[in-house]
């Protein structure tokens, strides 16, 4: 696979919980062909990825050390935090709205708006904080 097929299966493995950037997976491919577990070979103009016999028999050998990546991952997060994606994913598509339709004072108030949301969100953090030290 090349770097964003592998992008978008540990998406779906992860059930969409990674989203790994291509920032963070070409330099672990790197890394991989370095110590000889990947193969990088150019096919059809984009350099794709494959297992070595020497990264296969690692896996094989190191299965039970390295555990289930994708239970790990979903186990990781709680119901919490996917309820709050779902609320940033609406949040980002009324943004786009405004951003495309809006008047520039709407768009104005729109980043008034995001700019105090953030510092709020934030706020929730610090009282958790100050609240665990008292």
């Amino acid at each position: 696979m090349h770097g964003y097929e592998l992008i978008q299966q540990i998406r779906e493995r992860s059930d969409d919980v990674w989203r790994p950037s291509p920032g963070s997976i070409y330099p672990a491919l790197s890394q991989l062909e370095d110590e000889g577990l990947v193969i990088i070979d150019k096919v059809a103009g984009r350099k794709t990825a494959k297992l070595t016999e020497e990264g296969g028999t690692y896996l094989q050998e190191n299965r039970e050390d390295l555990g289930d990546p994708w239970q790990d991952v979903r186990a990781g997060v709680g119901d919490q935090a996917l309820d709050l994606r779902g609320q940033v994913h609406q949040l980002m598509g009324a943004v786009a709205q405004v951003a495309r339709a809006g008047s520039p004072e709407q768009a104005a108030k729109a980043a008034e708006v995001l700019t105090e949301a953030r510092r709020s969100i934030y706020r929730i953090l610090a009282d958790d904080v100050t609240d665990q030290q008292s």
